[in-house]
């Protein structure tokens, strides 16, 4: 009898402890704790903002070195000579030498050498065995076809659509609805390069601003 007597007073204590309210923490107990925290568990501003610019600085560097070398892939071959032009240049991107071109083409020759931003662009050779101070952008007005030279027929022909050209790219027959691009030819005597540079002013075959400015 004793022992289940010590049974239930241990019980019924436990019960009456079961029922005691816990301490409750008032608004101001809580403003003292957090006001307690260690100094270093608070963000430093200045150093927020240093990591921020290391940051923004290292992902430009990225993004610089990456586009840099995009951009540079659609920039056209071509060096440029001592007097500013692009360096006109073969089938195989040598910049061709005009001594040398001269001596292997005949009078009123038109061949085909990549001009400015790489075009494919006609020099003309004159009687005297120089070469014309133009150019002839050889990209067909219409629809962009490369135009060739017949020789036979003295006019430049184009295989798509039949439009024709004279001598120095004025339109003969459409549908072509404008002459050849033109740009300056010049040759470097230092460098013996032949050179392009931009015709900007009046197309002398029109008499009006280039359409391709």
């Amino acid at each position: 009898m004793m022992i289940l007597s010590t049974i239930l007073s241990l019980a019924t204590l436990s019960l009456a402890t079961a029922f005691v309210p816990t301490t409750s923490v008032t608004p101001s107990q809580l403003a003292v704790s957090s006001t307690a925290v260690p100094e270093e568990f608070y963000i430093n501003e200045e150093r927020r903002l240093l990591m921020n610019m290391l940051m923004v600085g290292a992902g430009g560097l990225t993004v610089l070195g990456l586009g840099v070398p995009y951009i540079a892939f659609f920039v056209p071959p071509g060096s440029v000579g001592e007097t500013g032009g692009v360096a006109a240049k073969d089938a195989l991107g040598k910049d061709i030498l005009f001594t040398e071109y001269v001596a292997t083409k005949p009078t009123g020759d038109r061949s085909l050498v990549q001009g400015l931003k790489g075009d494919a662009t006609y020099l003309i050779v004159n009687d005297d065995k120089t070469l014309e101070s133009y150019g002839l952008n050889a990209v067909c007005t219409h629809l962009g076809c490369v135009v060739p030279w017949s020789a036979a027929n003295n006019k430049f022909i184009c295989p798509c659509h039949a439009s024709q050209y004279a001598p120095d790219g004025t339109v003969l027959r459409g549908p072509a609805p404008l002459p050849l691009a033109l740009a300056h030819c010049d040759v470097d005597e230092a460098s013996d390069k032949i050179l392009f540079s931009p015709w900007t002013e009046t197309d002398f075959r029109t008499g009006e601003k280039g359409w391709w400015n």
